[in-house]
């Protein structure tokens, strides 16, 4: 017994679906990430849609963003109220006016809602253009084939 790892739980959540995961979520928290990936997939159909550590991140080449609503904690209890909207590389986006927060964390940045009403549409989708752009940025930089490279045939 004393040679064993104990793993310690950090979330209060295993969804094995994106159906679990919705059908866990209060009705507010349901509505606003229903709401937010309307946005995501209006700017990035082609995103894929994946659950990691039991929310909804979006991909191309990497993590570009995640939709992380408070019932599904980090830790053991909630720290937030609403739904939060991050960026993977969040550190790397122009906010000169500050309107993503970065608490402690060195590359996530983000914002919280609490409803629908609080969502900027228009600026919210210029942050979610520009991490797009960073993540063909990189995956050019580091030789992985984007998508915009893919429909690129020269004959």
């Amino acid at each position: 017994m004393a040679n064993q790892i104990i793993k310690k739980k950090m979330q209060n959540v295993s969804f094995r679906s994106m159906d679990e995961f919705f059908e866990f979520l209060p009705e507010d928290e349901y509505n606003i990430v229903q709401f937010l990936r309307c946005i995501v997939f209006e700017c990035i159909p082609h995103a894929k849609e994946k659950l990691s550590f039991n929310v909804p991140y979006y991909t191309i080449n990497r993590n570009i963003c995640f939709i992380w609503p408070s019932s599904v904690f980090w830790g053991k209890k909630k720290s937030y109220e609403g739904v939060r909207f991050g960026f993977a590389k969040g550190y790397l986006l122009d906010d000169e006016t500050s309107y993503l927060d970065k608490g402690s964390r060195k590359q996530i940045y983000w914002r919280d809602f609490k409803s629908i009403h609080e969502i900027d549409v228009e600026l919210l989708k210029s942050y979610i253009f520009a991490a797009v752009l960073i993540d063909e940025q990189s995956a050019i930089i580091k030789g992985i084939k984007t998508h915009s490279q893919e429909k690129i045939h020269i004959s």
